[in-house]
């Protein structure tokens, strides 16, 4: 037995690396044969409150069926994390801070391995409110365990997701939701999503149930692992998801305050439903990546940055009771081709995933593409492009609906440029009060009524 500066007992390296195997090693055992709760598209099966699995029927916390279950809140998987290849988060509780689209009275929540080279390991996690802005503490009373199948412990195994058990939990709407993981054992690298626009934050150590956030030192700018949550509604009746790039991302608006155009849009329709207007009542979630394409992917195996394409059966039909898409993708297809784009195939690209849509009896509402004369990429040849894909998009011929987004912002003495009261300076990005106003564009009657019937 050695010890240690303060003479108390410490076990040697050799043991402490046998006793982490051992736990390791007993956690595997538990969680392999929990039910991760995924299609072999990658989407949700809806289950309902309670699946009637051993988990749910022995669990005290399982909700009433009551309400109807839609995606709260949700983040593309992007990238593994640089700098995680190796050790992924090990020995570290991550909490992200998420803010939701709408409330519910129960929740659960999808966790993503997608780039992981190994299995990931989350021995603990918890849900929770916030207790408020800035913060990672949460409200005592509404911290809760996760499980998984009914177990507290789940094995996510490489390129793949899984989803909690439901949990009873007072989700409120426009709200932040605290959702920590603990993993003891390296799995590098992390899943994540780096354009949070968002602090969220870690501790050393397990602390996935610590409601006063005391040991979260550690802040981070990206979502890791957590992909969505879905709560059990009464005030949503369907989810609304946006497929889009940077702009609707939301990379240049202020950090922490929620003023990406979809969560704007959220508001909006949120207010029009209480003022008693005769909209939809739907929840919004954002499924935008920075630097996405309609055609093409990024790097890697898997792909890094999937194109809008490859992406939509996860990000979007995966989604839980989708009733519209709003695509806002093109603007990439131009400024990263390394020639002049085809207008023709952008659209063709546009027109796939309106069909694909279609075949799940969604409705596909569509973005024109924003002027972007000033930025670094600007030419005139591009230029010609994105007007020769608006000009479809304009005439009908692509989308169920249009919002004109161009027309919105563009500055009426050069349509080429954002007005600069909607420029966030790179001539690319909008402002705040850009980001309002295209939100603001949105028709909210068009989000009502599903896919034109097939003759």
């Amino acid at each position: 037995m050695t010890r240690g500066r303060d003479g108390g007992a410490v076990t040697p390296p050799a043991q402490q690396r046998a006793l982490l195997a051992a736990v390791v090693a007993a956690v595997l055992a538990v969680s392999a044969a929990i039910y991760v709760g995924v299609g072999a598209d990658g989407g949700v099966r809806e289950r309902g409150a309670l699946a009637g699995g051993r988990g749910e029927r022995n669990n005290p916390a399982a909700p009433v069926s009551t309400g109807t279950w839609v995606t709260s809140w949700a983040a593309s998987p992007v990238a593994g994390e640089p700098g995680t290849e190796m050790t992924g988060l090990m020995d570290r509780s991550v909490r992200n801070v998420v803010h939701t689209g709408a409330g519910g009275t129960s929740a659960r929540v999808t966790l993503s391995n997608l780039y992981g080279q190994s299995p990931l390991t989350v021995t603990h996690a918890s849900i929770a409110v916030s207790a408020g802005p800035d913060t990672a503490a949460a409200l005592p009373e509404t911290v809760r365990p996760l499980t998984f199948a009914g177990n507290p412990a789940v094995v996510v195994p490489a390129g793949e997701q899984v989803v909690s058990d439901a949990v009873r939990v007072a989700v409120p709407h426009d709200g932040d939701v605290l959702i920590t993981t603990y993993s003891p054992t390296a799995s590098g690298p992390v899943t994540h999503h780096p354009h949070a626009r968002q602090i969220s934050y870690v501790a050393d150590g397990e602390h996935t149930r610590d409601a006063t956030g005391t040991a979260y030192t550690g802040r981070s700018r990206a979502w890791r692992y957590v992909t969505a949550l879905d709560v059990l509604s009464n005030e949503a009746d369907g989810t609304v998801v946006v497929l889009g790039d940077s702009l609707t991302d939301g990379v240049t608006s202020t950090t922490g305050a929620n003023h990406r155009w979809p969560d704007v849009l959220s508001d909006r329709l949120r207010s029009a439903v209480g003022a008693g207007r005769d909209v939809p009542r739907y929840s919004v979630v954002n499924e935008g990546i920075s630097g996405n394409r309609v055609l093409t992917d990024g790097l890697g195996r898997p792909a890094e940055n999937p194109s809008g394409l490859n992406r939509f059966e996860r990000d979007v039909l995966g989604r839980t009771n989708v009733e519209v898409v709003v695509v806002a993708l093109g603007v990439n297809d131009i400024l990263r081709h390394p020639g002049t784009a085809d207008p023709d195939t952008i659209v063709a690209g546009l027109s796939e995933l309106v069909e694909r849509a279609h075949a799940r009896g969604l409705k596909v509402v569509g973005a024109t593409l924003m002027p972007f004369g000033g930025h670094r990429g600007y030419t005139d040849a591009r230029e010609g492009v994105r007007r020769a894909v608006n000009s479809e998009v304009r005439a009908g011929r692509v989308f169920d609906a249009v919002v004109d987004f161009d027309e919105a912002l563009r500055d009426p003495y050069d349509p080429r440029r954002l007005r600069a009261e909607y420029d966030s300076g790179d001539h690319l990005h909008p402002s705040d009060r850009g980001y309002a106003r295209m939100a603001e564009e949105f028709d909210l009657d068009d989000l009502r009524g599903g896919a034109p019937a097939r003759l």
